[in-house]
């Protein structure tokens, strides 16, 4: 019978989510024909996988970092495809993690052939962190505040983030936990859809956010070298509006977003900035399926009667990094993002913007696999995202990297 079948994960079957990994078969004939899958299973029980047919080498042994994949849901040599193209069974369904104190449990098999999957020959489970070791998860309810408190282990002081997600809202936390895991003390912040906060609020305060801003910086832990903010989508624009208006913000990062404020008007001291003004008349439902593109409800941002709609960046003192997808299906982000560049270039400003292509609008943490179409919470419709599996799996990566360097380099 020979050695029996031995699958690894390198360095360590248990890991962080955004940690690449190692996977090996051993054990195997030379030149065998073999099928490895993914499986996960999600919180609310729905099932992701992922198969990539392999021929082991002379000696027996599989290497993912070294040996291409033959066909399956990818091609070629990728260390992480199993995971970055994970797919649900049900269409549409986005893999996010709602519980960060729980992994996600890779099942990883290897089976006999490139046919029916019916001999297993081999498997192991790679454990998928969110929270790195020692990293404290708070929930703060402090005056308006609904927030969730990630905090690195030891004194620090470490640099401090506020994380904000999109227009679905919710308080998500898995991002700013992974962020702790890598060093910032995160503050995962609900400004939409969550508790007593309506899924489209009348307006939204400036002064919630600046609460948060300062209950961040009275952190004994946190650096008091300025705080960054970190948003995707709305988050976008609401990372700007943060770095232009509120004291103290050394660095923001838009993903995903816009020059402007979108939505809900947004109120300052002494001032409101209003709502790009936009038509959902203009959603196009596409013929087979009926997902809503999203792209063209707004009013062009480059007609003067949206100016006062405009987030004045230029008058920040902040560091900006944008970063975009080119196949971003819901937002005509690169336009928007390249706006905002402009004005803050013409005005001297240190600005990094980074746009990739074949990614789509939801840049998230690596090994997210890519989510093309999911149902938007507040519209309750499926809505397009965008990208194609491999160029968005390689953005991620090269997203995280920036972002983290960045507020590195900064706070």
């Amino acid at each position: 019978a020979g050695m029996a079948v031995r699958v690894a994960v390198l360095p360590s079957p248990r890991c962080l989510f955004d940690d690449p990994v190692q996977i090996r078969v051993a054990g195997l004939q030379p030149q065998q024909a073999v099928t490895l899958r993914a499986s996960l299973v999600d919180e609310s029980g729905e099932l992701f996988q992922a198969h990539a047919l392999y021929r082991a080498g002379s000696g027996g042994e599989l290497d993912l970092s070294r040996s291409p994949a033959l066909g399956g849901s990818y091609v070629g040599v990728e260390p992480m495809g199993l995971l970055w193209a994970l797919q649900s069974k049900t269409p549409y369904k986005r893999l996010a993690k709602r519980n960060v104190l729980t992994p996600f449990c890779v099942d990883l098999e290897v089976y006999e052939g490139h046919g029916d999957m019916s001999r297993l020959l081999g498997k192991c489970t790679n454990e998928r962190w969110f929270l790195g070791e020692g990293v404290k998860r708070i929930s703060v309810r402090e005056g308006r505040l609904k927030a969730t408190l990630f905090l690195p282990p030891g004194p620090g002081p470490f640099p401090g983030l506020i994380d904000l997600y999109g227009s679905g809202g919710g308080l998500i936390e898995y991002r700013a936990s992974l962020l702790a895991s890598r060093g910032f003390v995160t503050l995962a912040l609900a400004y939409m859809s969550f508790e007593d906060i309506p899924a489209m609020p009348e307006v939204l305060e400036l002064s919630y956010f600046e609460e948060a801003v300062n209950f961040l910086r009275k952190q004994q832990q946190v650096k008091d070298t300025g705080i960054g903010v970190l948003g995707l989508s709305k988050g976008g624009d609401l990372a700007l509006s943060v770095a232009t208006f509120l004291p103290g913000i050394k660095a923001a990062v838009s993903i995903s977003g816009s020059s402007f404020n979108s939505f809900v008007p947004l109120k300052g001291d002494g001032f409101t900035i209003p709502v790009h003004p936009y038509n959902l008349e203009r959603i196009k439902m596409t013929e087979e399926s009926g997902l809503a593109d999203f792209s063209d409800v707004l009013d062009d941002h480059m007609d003067p009667a949206t100016w006062d709609c405009r987030i004045p960046v230029e008058k920040s003192l902040a560091k900006f990094l944008f970063l975009c997808g080119l196949d971003d299906k819901n937002w005509k982000s690169t336009l928007y993002c390249q706006e905002a560049v402009q004005r803050l270039q013409q005005h001297g400003r240190e600005v990094e913007f980074y746009s990739y292509p074949g990614a789509g609008h939801l840049l998230e943490p690596p090994y997210l696999p890519l989510c093309q179409v999911s149902i938007h919470r507040v519209l309750g419709m499926f809505v397009l995202w965008g990208g194609q599996w491999n160029e968005h799996a390689k953005a991620q990566e090269d997203a995280w990297r920036r972002i983290q360097a960045f507020f590195w380099k900064h706070l």
